[in-house]
């Protein structure tokens, strides 16, 4: 519409902020930039609760002390609870400006999604809590949209289908071609390791070149798209996932390299060793199933979160085994008593026996033969089962913790998906 003064002010719960027209129409809040492409008094009045024409003032009963909040979200890019506010209140105050979960902080997300999972809210719709579909935006998308146009609306569009698996129909067919190739290229590296694999390969090996170069041919595209439209090219090469990506593919096309020289990578000694190594790296293509799998993502978010506890398993374990394996090279075979044990001869040959049974039920290839060496072997086996035992308690409850999160964001998506098939 247009404006009778060049400074427009916001008046929400009785607090009154004055920006300019120009502000107003790149304001980050989706609800306040529409307010600029209003064209009559009517459409003003859809998206604010009344209208001042005297003063430019627009008018929104809502929560002043959670607008506050979102408005430091704005400057800082920062986004909390307001304490002392209920978690679904202030939710549905983000839904009205036209932000979601996604934008605030992670441990306010996951105050979020704890609080919606007591109350039963993972199963309803932004519509159920007052506020229409077309006044909240996509979980993973960026504040600023209105700003996106033209081109860089459609690198946006091209890049959520390749990275987010969830957000659309078409990301999910995309998804599922991938897995196919993944599950095809998995076959594939585990039939070469047969022994018949070889005669069957000279007997058809046109049709294996073609079904190797067509998964390599896809994932390539693949990555290539998704390094073109990321929006930091840097922060693309830093993840695990794309620098796994680049590995399993790279061999390929150095072996047709070399095979073009006229350079077979059977004769080429310690570099067709290496080759072989980098080429077996594609069984780490099993890691993409993790975008596309709720398990893989909870087992991987679950690692990251109880790094500390791995670490102090870890410490446990190391120190218990330096324990025990010099003790039982000393009662087995450092004591000259006659029965010498071979197995134990040193510290390292009693660790392998040590770890083995504080981790399983050991194997029976080495075990003690002297009394202290099997008293010594029973305390091994309690106190292992005792160490193992106090940090899986933490690593259990995070676990859980983690596939709750992981469902609820995951029921988010469907609800956006059935509504784009809807429509």
């Amino acid at each position: 519409m247009k404006f009778g003064k060049s400074i427009c002010v916001l008046n929400v719960g009785g607090t009154r902020y004055a920006f300019t027209r120009e502000v107003i129409r790149d304001f980050p809040l989706r609800r306040v930039s529409r307010l600029h492409a209003c064209a009559t008094e009517k459409e003003v009045l859809e998206l604010c609760d009344d209208y001042d024409r005297d003063r430019n003032e627009f008018f929104f009963d809502r929560h002043a002390q959670a607008f506050m909040f979102i408005m430091l979200y704005v400057r800082s890019g920062k986004l909390r609870f307001v304490p002392g506010v209920c978690e679904l209140s202030f939710y549905t105050e983000m839904l009205y400006w036209g932000l979601e979960s996604a934008h605030l902080d992670s441990c306010c997300q996951k105050r979020l999604d704890d609080r919606m999972s007591e109350v039963g809210m993972d199963t309803l719709s932004e519509e159920d809590i007052g506020v229409s579909g077309d006044e909240s935006q996509n979980p993973s998308e960026p504040v600023q949209r209105t700003a996106l146009t033209g081109r860089a609306r459609w690198l946006e569009m091209i890049r959520k289908t390749f990275e987010e698996p969830d957000s659309s129909l078409a990301a999910q067919l995309l998804a599922s071609v991938s897995i196919i190739f993944v599950i095809v290229s998995m076959i594939m590296l585990c039939a070469s390791t047969l022994p018949d694999w070889d005669t069957a390969k000279r007997n058809t090996v046109e049709e294996h070149r073609i079904v190797e170069a067509v998964c390599i041919g896809w994932f390539t595209a693949e990555c290539t798209v998704r390094f073109l439209v990321a929006r930091d090219k840097w922060d693309f090469l830093r993840r695990p996932l794309n620098i796994i990506d680049v590995i399993a593919i790279t061999p390929y096309y150095v072996t047709m390299v070399m095979a073009g020289a006229g350079m077979p990578s059977a004769g080429l000694g310690v570099a067709g060793v290496v080759l072989r190594v980098l080429r077996m790296m594609r069984v780490f293509w099993l890691m993409k199933l993790a975008r596309h799998f709720l398990g893989l993502q909870t087992l991987g978010l679950t690692l990251r979160r109880c790094y500390r506890e791995m670490v102090m398993l870890m410490v446990f374990v190391f120190v218990a085994m330096a324990i025990y394996s010099a003790l039982a090279q000393l009662l087995e075979h450092g004591l000259d008593l006659g029965t010498q044990n071979p197995d134990y001869a040193s510290i390292p040959a009693a660790a392998w026996w040590v770890i083995i049974s504080m981790t399983t039920v050991g194997y029976g290839d080495v075990y003690p033969v002297t009394v202290g060496g099997r008293v010594l072997g029973g305390m091994c086996v309690v106190s292992g089962i005792v160490l193992l035992a106090l940090p899986i308690t933490f690593i259990y409850h995070s676990f859980v913790q983690v596939y709750h999160e992981l469902k609820v964001r995951s029921a988010r998506y469907a609800r956006s998906l059935s509504s784009e098939i809807l429509q």
